[in-house]
C-alpha cells in the first residue's frame, strides 16, 4: 500500500522567514510563462507580441491570479465564514485559493491589459492560453507535496494513504491526475493547436473546453470539500463551476471558426 511521503511543506527556512514549496510552485508558474512567452515571440511572429508586452501582461496576470483566486475561494466556497470574519480574507497564508476565481481574475486583468495596449481582448487571451497549463501543473504538484486536496476512497493498486485525511483509507492521488490532465495533457493540446495561426478566439475556446472537461472528469476522483460535500445531481462545486467553461468554450470556438 502506498503512503504519501509527507514532504516538509517548508522548502527553505531563512531565519524567521519560511519559504513554502507551494509558494515556490507559483514562482515556477510565472517563470515558465516568461520562458514560453519569449519562445513564442521569437518563433511565432504572427502573434505580434513584444518582450515589453509580455512583461506587462505578466504583472497584470499575477494580480489577477492572486486577487481573483482568493476572492473566488471566499465567494464560491466559504462566503458565510468570511463575511462573518472579513479580516480573514487577507490571511492568504492560511490557504484558500480557487482556480475558477483566479481564472475570472485573469480574464479581468487581460481585459485591462488589452484596453491599455489597444489590443483585441481575445487576441491577448489566445497568446496567453498555451502558457497557462504548465503553471497549473506546478500548482497541483504543490498540492501533492502538501498532501492536500486528496482523492476519494479507492481500491486501485496505486491508491495512496494520506495521513492528513486522518482515516487511513487508500485514496486516489487526484492531485497527480490533475497534474497530468489539466497540466501536461492540456499543455500538449494547446501548444500543438497554436503552432500555426488560428482564428481569433479559437485557442481561447480550446482552452476553455479542455480545462473544463479535464477538471470535470478529475473531480470524480477528488474528495469534495468537507464543508460542501456533493451538490445537485451528485456533482462537486468544481464540476458545477467547470460546466460554464465548457459551454463558453464551445460557443467561442464555433464563433471563431465561423467568423474565419
Amino acid at each position: 500500500m502506498l503512503v504519501h511521503p509527507q514532504f516538509d511543506p517548508v522548502a527553505l527556512q531563512l531565519g524567521p522567514v519560511a519559504i513554502h514549496w507551494y509558494g515556490l510552485m507559483y514562482l515556477v508558474a510565472f517563470i515558465q510563462v516568461i520562458l514560453l512567452g519569449r519562445w513564442c515571440i521569437a518563433h511565432r511572429p504572427w502573434t505580434g507580441w513584444t518582450q515589453q508586452m509580455l512583461d506587462d501582461v505578466l504583472f497584470y496576470g499575477v494580480l489577477g491570479v492572486i486577487l481573483g483566486g482568493r476572492l473566488g475561494y471566499v465567494l464560491f466556497y466559504k462566503p458565510g465564514d468570511y463575511f462573518a470574519h472579513p479580516l480573514d480574507i487577507i490571511k492568504v497564508w492560511q490557504g484558500g485559493m480557487s482556480f475558477h476565481g483566479g481564472f475570472l481574475g485573469v480574464i479581468v486583468a487581460m481585459a485591462l491589459f488589452a484596453h491599455r495596449h489597444k489590443l483585441r481582448w481575445l487576441a491577448v487571451t489566445d497568446f496567453i492560453a498555451p502558457l497557462v497549463p504548465l503553471g497549473l501543473a506546478a500548482g497541483r504538484l504543490g498540492n501533492f507535496i502538501n498532501g492536500e486536496l486528496w482523492g476519494r476512497a479507492t481500491d486501485v493498486p496505486w491508491g495512496m494513504i494520506f495521513p492528513q485525511a486522518g482515516d487511513g483509507i487508500p485514496r486516489h492521488p487526484s492531485q497527480l491526475y490533475e497534474f497530468a490532465g489539466e497540466g501536461l495533457l492540456l499543455f500538449a493540446i494547446l501548444w500543438l493547436y497554436s503552432r500555426q495561426p488560428r482564428p481569433m478566439g479559437a485557442v481561447s475556446g480550446v482552452f476553455l473546453i479542455g480545462y473544463g472537461s479535464l477538471r470535470f472528469l478529475a473531480e470524480f476522483a477528488r474528495e469534495p470539500d468537507s464543508f460542501l460535500g456533493l451538490l445537485g445531481l451528485g456533482l462537486s462545486m468544481g464540476q458545477w463551476l467547470s460546466m460554464p467553461m465548457i459551454v463558453a468554450g464551445i460557443v467561442m470556438l464555433r464563433w471563431a471558426l465561423r467568423r474565419a
